[in-house]
């Protein structure tokens, strides 16, 4: 039987073409549809729709289109249908890329219904200079519309109308809208900067906040009805990050400021902090909470313990160390000892007072993964084994174009004259049994195949892993980035670590260690 010929309908709406009813889902999806069946491989055809719903075109990171480009490099699709081009991208560097470049290259079809535009008519050449300016009017509409919109909401703000839909801890919204103190933990607020404002460092409020019950902004919010916050690590424990963000926070002095970040580029999500001086400040845009001699002293009093030059440190297990109590990052003490933050609010807390020494740390790690290399035998074995397996699978698949020949041939037959019907049939049914049979049988060799390779591959990997820690006598920042995801220290001398990918030592994925000596002081 003839292969199908697999044809895509791609459909994308963003959040701006709900207002057209031409550009809906169903309507995309009838005009595609007419398409298909219009071509001539229409009988022999399987359609599969990849749908994007309010996504932008300004980019390719949407779900469906993704799909479809990894269907695209594994062959599985010879022929993609869209609306117009604007439907599959507005970059016109990227969208003429996957057209002009990568279609072609797997023989895929790319169709434009609303532009007649059909790469089966433009064998070996881009489609003209009139694709060429379609693709930039999109990428210049797409920009006029961010733009504009971009415009309006800054027209908004210098008014004085725009607001963010969720209010600062100590605020909610009145019915007109509007923000208005939430009584009901406004007095928190007010006592945080009062702190402050008398001395008392970030992590010297959170320790009294932790003392007096309070609960977190985030469990407030869970409290409240808005379960969407995740305050599973939190406990009861303020971060002392949250702290010092209320105390520069205008909007407590009912100072409204916006517009403080801005996208990179049109299409990206990637966010950037913009000088203050291009800030929109709009003054007694709300009651305040505290007053102005409150705000500038409590600032005044909690700079001192900042550290505006703070340089970065870099050091082997920055980012893979965690608590295995709360499972919060554990801090770095004077370079030599980890530590957990958020637990030394209260000593009630399982994890308070555990901490490591970085070097110790280190030297343990290594020791665990030595200890748990493979010794990497076998593998000359696992070769041959896998040479074995895959002359089996290629001898099952002469078997089966034998097969399909033989199908072939007695249908010449038949045609011919030869045999009669019903002979035909008796040994098609044969034919067709035995096709059935080597199919499956082929598909079980070619998932043990496919089994056996991927065994051989991960025997190979731990070779080349047991080879650079033989290398090596300490921790190394490549074996660190190649293995370890986190490390997870508990009390009780106990520390597990997490590996980048299962099975990297023919162990699982998690990996526990006790050690006596007592790493954990």
């Amino acid at each position: 039987m003839k292969q199908k010929y697999v044809i895509a309908l791609y459909i994308r709406l963003s959040v701006e073409d709900f207002k057209t009813e031409s550009l809906s889902i169903p309507n995309q999806k009838l005009l595609l549809r007419e398409k298909a069946m219009s071509l001539q491989e229409w009988d022999n055809s399987e359609v599969l729709e990849f749908v994007d719903n309010g996504h932008t075109g300004t980019n390719f990171e949407r779900p469906a289109v993704q799909e479809l480009l990894t269907m695209v490099q594994a062959g599985k699709i010879d022929c993609i249908i869209v609306k117009d081009l604007s439907r599959f991208g507005r970059n016109s560097i990227e969208t003429g890329y996957f057209i002009e470049r990568v279609f072609p290259l797997y023989h895929t079809r790319f169709i434009s219904v609303s532009d007649d535009f059909d790469t089966a008519n433009f064998k070996g050449d881009t489609g003209g200079i009139d694709i060429a300016f379609k693709y930039l009017i999109s990428e210049c509409y797409s920009r006029d519309m961010s733009m504009k919109t971009k415009s309006a909401k800054y027209a908004k703000m210098r008014r004085g109308e725009y607001q963010s839909v969720i209010c600062p801890y100590g605020y909610r919204k009145s019915i007109d809208g509007r923000m208005e103190p939430d009584e009901d933990v406004a007095g928190i607020v007010r006592q945080i900067f009062e702190w402050a404002a008398d001395g008392n460092t970030a992590a010297e409020i959170t320790r009294k906040l932790y003392a007096l019950k309070i609960p977190t902004p985030g469990e407030y919010r869970r409290d409240k009805g808005k379960d969407h916050y995740n305050v599973s690590r939190t406990h009861g424990v303020w971060s002392s990050s949250t702290v010092l963000r209320m105390l520069e926070d205008q909007r407590y002095i009912g100072t409204y400021v916006i517009g403080k970040r801005k996208v990179q580029e049109i299409g990206s999500r990637r966010m950037k902090l913009k000088d203050e001086s291009e800030w929109f400040k709009i003054p007694d845009h709300h009651p305040a909470i505290v007053s102005k001699e409150l705000f500038e002293k409590a600032n005044a009093s909690i700079k001192r313990f900042s550290l505006p030059n703070k340089k970065r440190r870099d050091y082997l297990l920055r980012g893979k160390v965690f608590c295995g109590c709360c499972d919060h990052a554990m801090s770095l003490r004077n370079d030599v000892w980890f530590y957990c933050r958020h637990s030394e609010v209260a000593e009630n807390l399982p994890c308070h007072g555990v901490r490591v020494k970085m070097v110790d740390l280190e030297q343990a790690i290594f020791e665990i993964i030595r200890a748990q290399m493979c010794p990497a035998l076998g593998i000359d074995s696992s070769k041959d084994k896998l040479d074995l397996q895959t002359v089996q699978q290629a001898e099952h698949e002469d078997k089966l174009r034998s097969i399909q020949d033989s199908k072939r041939q007695l249908y010449e037959q038949y045609a011919l004259g030869e045999i009669d019907l019903e002979t035909y049939r008796e040994r098609k049914a044969v034919y067709d049994a035995e096709l059935v049979q080597a199919k499956n049988v082929h598909a079980a060799i070619t998932a043990q195949t496919k089994q056996i390779q991927s065994d051989y591959e991960a025997r190979l990997k731990q070779r080349e892993i047991v080879q650079e820690v033989g290398s090596t006598d300490t921790l190394t920042q490549a074996l660190i980035d190649r293995l370890i995801s986190k490390v997870y220290i508990f009390p009780g001398d106990r520390i597990e670590i997490e590996y980048v990918t299962q099975d990297v030592f023919g162990v699982k994925e998690t990996e526990e260690s006790d050690y006596e000596g007592s790493i954990l002081l």
